[in-house]
């Protein structure tokens, strides 16, 4: 669904040795949960480990994985009808994907994206649920853009910024 222009990709951040890591996953993980958390299990962290993914231009997906706790934030519930991993998000967290006429309801405001799951994924690094809210909220920024702002508010925006571009260049 991705076409040539967009920028997929999905990217495990850990703290090694009191310093942020991060490193690209397989591009087939942007549309696969189960098995991105598999990947994001496999890093060994003693703090557990992150989990950025952007789907194109549409929506991004965080997580946070500490053993079996799993903790999984997605920016547009609207995207759940175009996209897998949307989907596997919303049933992962138990929250039904939007009929038609709720889609059409969320989709009249098209200045807004309503989010699902944890906003406070990240507050114990220091990004409260409303600067998370505002920043998914935010349609003019583009998810790698947003992913950006938080890997920066979070302080591993050198490793996350590699990572995209030994890939990206």
């Amino acid at each position: 669904m991705a076409d040539e222009d967009s920028l997929d990709f999905a990217i495990v951040v850990y703290r090694e040795d009191e310093t942020w890591e991060a490193e690209m996953l397989p591009v087939a993980l942007v549309s696969d949960l189960d098995g991105l958390i598999h990947a994001l299990r496999q890093q060994p962290s003693m703090n557990g480990t992150i989990g950025l993914v952007a789907v194109g231009d549409e929506f991004f997906v965080a997580l946070r994985v500490f053993g079996e706790r799993v903790e999984v934030f997605l920016s547009d519930i609207a995207a759940s009808w175009d996209f897998p991993l949307a989907q596997q998000a919303l049933e992962y967290l138990d929250v039904p994907v939007p009929d038609e006429d709720e889609l059409e309801a969320i989709l009249q405001d098209e200045e807004t994206a309503l989010p699902a799951g944890d906003l406070s994924i990240f507050a114990d690094l220091g990004l409260d649920e409303m600067e998370l809210g505002i920043l998914s909220g935010d349609i003019d920024l583009l998810p790698e853009d947003v992913l950006s702002s938080i890997a920066a508010r979070l302080g591993f925006s050198e490793p996350f910024e590699r990572a995209i571009d030994s890939v990206f260049g």
